[in-house]
C-alpha cells in the first residue's frame, strides 16, 4: 500500500469523541441519569432535613441541585477551556460531605449560609490544589490504581444491595425520631423485581446486538418500572402540585457564611473528593482505552472545584464524579462524552421543570438494585483487570499492597463505628473507604517497592492503553 494510499484513508474518530445520532444520544443519556438519580436527590433531602426547611424549600434545593449537576456535568465531558477532562463523567453531590453538613446544618449559628459559604471557599481551594493532586500520578503504578478502584466497585456493592430490598434496613420513625427497624426492607416482591431486571440486563448483553445491547440498563429497569407499576407499588403523589417551571436563583437563601472551621473541614471534603475522583478518571481511562496525561487529570479535578464553586453560589453542596455512571460505561461499552454532554442537558431540564424529575423520582429503588449489581461489581471488575498487569506473580510485595489496601477500603463498609472514638474532624477521611485504601496502597507501595525498577517499571500508562 502506498503512502499516498494510506494518507487519503479518513482518521477514525476516538469513540470517546464520536457523537450518537438524535435518538440514541437521547436515550442513552437518559440511561445515564436513571442510574444516577436516586443517589443525585439524595443528599438534598439528606441535608435539607437536618435543617429542618419546609418541602417546598427543599424541593428547592432538589431543583437547584439537579441543575448544577447538568451544568457541571457538560463542563466536565464536554470541556471548556481549563476545565472538563472530556470524558463520559455524571456529576453529582458526594456523599463525603454530608457528615459535616448535618453537624454544621445543628448549629443554629451556622445553617445553610454556612455550608454555602463553606462550598464556595472549598471550590475555590479545589481549583487551585488540583494541579498538586495530578502530580501525584507516578505514586499510582497498576498495583496502586487497581486496589483503588477495585474497593469503589465494592465499596459501591451494598448500595445495589439495599436498592435491591427496597432501601435502607434502618429509617427514622416519623413520630418518635428514633431509628426503626424497616419492615418492608427485603420484601419477595422487591427481591423479585430486582431479580427481574439483572435477568432482563444479563439477557440483553448476551443475546441483543447493536444499540439494544448498549441500552441494556435502561431496558431492565424500564421491565421493572413497568411491573411496579403494574402491581399498584408506584404512586406519583405531588406530580399534580409540582409547578410546571422552577427557576432556581443564585444565593436563595441570603448571603454565605465563611466561618473558618466549616472551611477547613470542607477543604478537607475536597481532598477526599479529589483522591476518589483520581480513581475514578483512571478507571475510565481504562474503559475507554484513553491514555490518561496529568493535565487531563488536573482538568477533571479542577472541575471538581469548580462545581463545588458553582454549587454555593446556586445553592447546592460539593461535587464529584458519579462512580455508579463509570459502571455503567463498563456495561455498555458505550464510551462517548457526548452522551453524557445530552445527560447533564436532561438533568438541568429536570432542574427547571420540576414534574418531569418527580417522574423519573418515581422509579422505585429496588429497581434501580438489579442492574446497580452488574454496573458496580464492573467497576471492581476493572480493578482487577488493572492488577493485572501488576506483576502479582513475581513480587510478593504487591500482594501485601493488595491485600491491605482493599482491606482498608472495606473498613467503613463493614464496620461503621470502627473510628468513631477519633477526633470528629477527621470524620470525612475515615468514612471513606475509596481515601483509606489510597493512602494505604501509596504508603505500603513506597514502603515496600520504593524506587526500584521493579516498581518504577509499572507506569500508569500501559495499564490505561488496550
Amino acid at each position: 500500500m502506498s503512502d499516498q494510499t494510506r494518507t487519503s484513508r479518513p482518521l477514525e474518530l476516538d469513540p470517546v469523541d464520536q457523537c450518537p445520532p438524535g435518538g440514541r444520544l437521547f436515550t442513552l443519556a437518559l440511561q445515564h441519569v436513571l442510574v444516577m438519580y436516586a443517589g443525585a436527590i439524595a443528599v438534598p433531602l439528606i441535608v435539607g432535613g437536618a435543617l429542618k426547611l419546609p418541602k417546598d424549600q427543599i424541593a428547592f434545593l432538589i431543583n437547584a441541585h439537579l441543575l448544577c449537576c447538568g451544568l457541571v456535568t457538560i463542563i466536565q465531558a464536554l470541556g471548556v477551556g481549563r476545565f472538563g477532562i472530556r470524558l463520559p463523567i455524571m456529576m453529582g453531590v458526594t456523599f463525603a460531605a454530608v457528615g459535616p453538613m448535618v453537624a454544621m446544618a445543628g448549629n443554629p449559628a451556622l445553617g445553610i449560609n454556612a455550608i454555602l459559604g463553606a462550598g464556595i471557599a472549598a471550590g475555590l481551594f479545589g481549583i487551585l490544589f488540583a494541579p498538586l493532586v495530578a502530580r501525584a500520578l507516578p505514586l499510582f503504578p497498576p498495583v496502586v490504581t487497581g486496589s483503588i478502584i477495585a474497593v469503589i466497585g465494592l465499596s459501591l456493592m451494598p448500595v445495589a444491595i439495599n436498592w435491591s430490598a427496597g432501601g435502607q434496613p434502618r429509617i427514622r420513625d416519623a413520630a418518635t425520631g428514633l431509628m426503626v427497624d424497616n419492615p418492608a426492607y427485603g420484601a419477595p416482591e422487591y427481591l423479585a423485581i430486582a431479580a427481574i431486571v439483572l435477568v432482563v440486563v444479563l439477557a440483553i448483553t448476551r443475546y441483543g446486538r447493536g444499540f439494544l445491547s448498549n441500552v441494556a440498563v435502561l431496558v431492565g429497569m424500564g421491565v421493572g418500572f413497568a411491573i411496579a407499576i403494574a402491581l399498584g407499588k408506584v404512586g406519583f403523589d405531588g406530580l399534580a402540585d409540582a409547578p410546571w417551571v422552577s427557576i432556581v436563583t443564585p444565593l436563595h437563601f441570603g448571603a454565605p457564611i465563611f466561618d473558618p472551621i466549616s472551611i477547613a473541614t470542607m477543604c478537607l471534603v475536597m481532598v477526599v473528593v479529589m483522591v476518589e475522583s483520581l480513581g475514578m478518571f483512571l478507571a475510565l481511562g481504562e474503559l475507554t482505552g484513553r491514555r490518561l496525561s496529568r493535565d487531563d487529570l488536573t482538568r477533571g479535578l479542577r472541575t471538581d472545584g469548580l462545581g463545588t464553586l458553582i454549587g454555593g453560589f446556586l445553592n447546592t453542596f460539593p461535587h464529584t464524579s458519579f462512580s455508579q455512571n463509570v459502571g455503567l460505561v463498563g456495561v455498555t461499552g458505550v464510551k462517548s462524552r457526548w452522551v453524557c454532554v445530552a445527560g447533564g442537558a436532561i438533568l438541568m431540564a429536570f432542574g427547571l421543570f420540576p414534574k418531569m424529575a418527580l417522574i423519573i423520582a418515581s422509579v422505585p429503588q429496588y429497581v434501580l438494585g438489579g442492574a446497580g449489581l452488574v454496573m458496580f461489581g464492573m467497576v471492581a471488575a476493572t480493578g482487577i483487570k488493572i492488577l493485572l498487569a501488576a506483576d502479582l506473580r513475581n513480587n510478593r510485595f504487591n500482594l501485601y499492597i493488595v491485600a491491605l489496601s482493599v482491606g482498608a477500603g472495606m473498613i467503613p463498609m463493614v464496620a461503621p463505628k470502627f473510628f468513631q472514638q477519633m477526633p470528629h474532624a477527621l470524620e470525612p477521611l475515615l468514612h471513606s473507604g475509596i481515601l483509606l485504601a489510597a493512602i494505604t496502597a501509596v504508603t505500603l507501595n513506597l514502603f515496600l517497592n520504593g524506587g526500584r525498577r521493579s516498581a518504577s517499571a509499572e507506569a500508569i500508562e500501559p495499564a490505561l492503553a488496550h
